[in-house]
Order: structure tokens, then sequence, then C-alpha cells
């Protein structure tokens, strides 16, 4: 148990590391300028108040020095500060993080359940079933996202005004209203994700149904829901649960667009603005936030399959 821990712990800061240092080069490598943006287009910037700006901003330092200084107040618990607003970008981010969150739990969760459903029927029936379920599946593979949150948006907002088209109301001021700003957002995320799930439910059940013990369990004369549910999914399990990890981190890009779209202001729109506007401490501390985000669903797979599976645990 201490030797994973460790490999896990090793490979977590390798990850964090890796993405951070990343994550500098690449928004450094972008065209366009940090400084530019802060000055604005005022032409009357002369060389002079231009090389000030970027000194005062640090980005007259060579690039390693630069990652250095954002590292050393990492480990102090700092993310540094906007390039405009000089806010920190811990308080900044802090306000933003719950609605990313929002989505993304609330559509593991829709996900997941509709996912596992279907693709149970799709497994236990067969058939002409199986098949709708198999067209349902790849029909959410083929619908992009934008011209899905479109549709929603002009038949479930603007033609029936059950939900708001753009917005979010945070959990803590209204949870009804809350509710109501994330259905739209999650429904748009929820379609590829149900689909990914679902055939890989299918698959892993079927996988399991040729196996012998199932075989001996039907010869006993056990109901079929009892197979299905005490012993099918438990042992088929551990696949969905590692598709539904990687559901989570694709979610962390998916919800860039949706954020867009629905104008909500999560992580998301905070990295399209900060790249937009070069603002590299904020797109780091994005990335460092979406770099934890797959830490710790990387550990909670992990004891998933402990959980599901005792002989993981001794695994070396």
């Amino acid at each position: 148990m201490i030797r994973v821990a460790t490999r896990w712990l090793v490979s977590s800061v390798a990850l964090l590391f890796a993405v951070t240092v990343l994550t500098f080069v690449l928004a450094s490598l972008a065209p366009g300028s940090a400084v530019r943006a802060v000055v604005g287009a005022n032409t009357s910037v002369t060389p002079q108040q231009y090389a000030l700006v970027k000194h005062q901003l640090g980005l007259d330092q060579p690039l390693p020095v630069q990652y250095w200084h954002w590292l050393s107040h990492l480990l102090h618990g700092s993310l540094g500060n906007d390039l405009f607003s000089g806010q920190p970008i811990t308080a900044a981010l802090g306000t933003r993080i719950g609605a990313s969150l929002s989505l993304i739990i609330a559509t593991i969760v829709v996900s997941g359940l509709a996912g596992v459903a279907f693709g149970t029927v799709s497994a236990v029936r067969g058939g002409v079933t199986g098949r709708i379920l198999d067209v349902l599946a790849v029909s959410g593979f083929a619908v992009p996202g934008f011209w899905l949150a479109l549709i929603l948006i002009e038949v479930l907002a603007v033609q029936v005004r059950l939900f708001p088209a753009t917005g979010y109301v945070p959990l803590g001021t209204d949870p009804a209203q809350w509710l109501r700003s994330i259905v739209l957002p999650v429904l748009t995320l929820s379609a590829g994700t149900t689909a990914a799930i679902a055939r890989q439910t299918r698959d892993s059940m079927l996988q399991v149904f040729g196996r012998e013990f199932v075989t001996a369990l039907r010869s006993r004369g056990l109901p079929l829901r009892v197979i299905v549910c005490k012993h099918v999914l438990r042992n088929a399990a551990i696949p969905v649960v590692t598709t539904l990890g990687v559901v989570f981190i694709g979610l962390l890009g998916g919800t860039v667009i949706v954020e867009q779209i629905f104008g909500i202001p999560g992580l998301g729109e905070a990295a399209v603005t900060a790249t937009t506007s070069h603002d590299l401490p904020m797109i780091e501390g994005i990335a460092f936030y979406f770099a934890i985000l797959v830490v710790i669903v990387n550990l909670l797979v992990d004891v998933s399959y402990s959980a599901l599976n005792p002989r993981v645990r001794g695994a070396p």
C-alpha cells in the first residue's frame, strides 16, 4: 500500500510539473504580447513606456527565470496576480471553479446513470432494443456539441422558455435557479459522454456474460435481475469506472466551448479570455487547477479499483 501511495505521489508531482512547464512554454510562444494587451491600442505609447510596462510585469526576464519565479510563488501558496486587474489568481479562480465543477459533476452523474442504464439494457436485451440503443449511442458521438447547444437554446429556452438561455446562478444563492441554469449545458455535455459510457458498459457486460461463472449462476436458476445486479455489473464495473475517469478529464476541455455559449463564468471562459489577452499567470493558474483535478480523479479511480476488486490492493 505504501509503495502504491508513493508511486501515485511521485507520478502526480511529475504530472503537475510537466503540465505547468508545457503550459508556460506554449503560452509564451503564442503570437501576441501581454504588454500590448495591457497598453491597448494606444499608438502614443513610446518604446520607453512599453519597456517599462514589460519590466513591471516581469516579462523582460528569460523564460526559465519567469517560470522559476512562478514556481517559487507556488511553493509559498500563491499563483501570482492577474496582469490586468491585479487580483490574486487564487481569488479570481475561486469564484469560477464552482461553476465549472457544477457542470462537470452534474454531467458525470447524468451521463453515468443514463449510460450504465442504456448499456445494461443493450447488453441484456439485445435484438431490436439493443440496436436502437446502439444507434442512439453513435448519434451522441456524432452530434457536434455547439450545434446541440444552439438547438437546445432555441427549443427549450427561446420557444418553450423552460430554462434560461445564458447565465449561471451559484448553488448557495438559489438551489432551484442553480439547477435551472445548468440543465441545458449539462444536456449538451452529456450527449457524447452518455454514448461513451453506454458503449463501454455494454461491451464489458457482454464479456462478463460469456464467463463460466455466469453460466453456472444461470444453471442454478437465479433470476436474471439478480445475476445482472449482483454479479455482472460488479465484474464489468472497472472498465466503466475507467471510462468515467477519462470522461471527467475530457470534460475539462469540453466545458470551454459550453461555458462560452451559455455565458457561464467558469474556468473554461476564463481560459479563453486569458489566452486572448496573453495573461500568462492566469493561463498557468487555470492549467494548474486542471492538473490538480486530473490528479484527484486518478486517485478516485484507483480507490474505486480497490473497492471493486480487492485483489488490486495487492498489485505490485
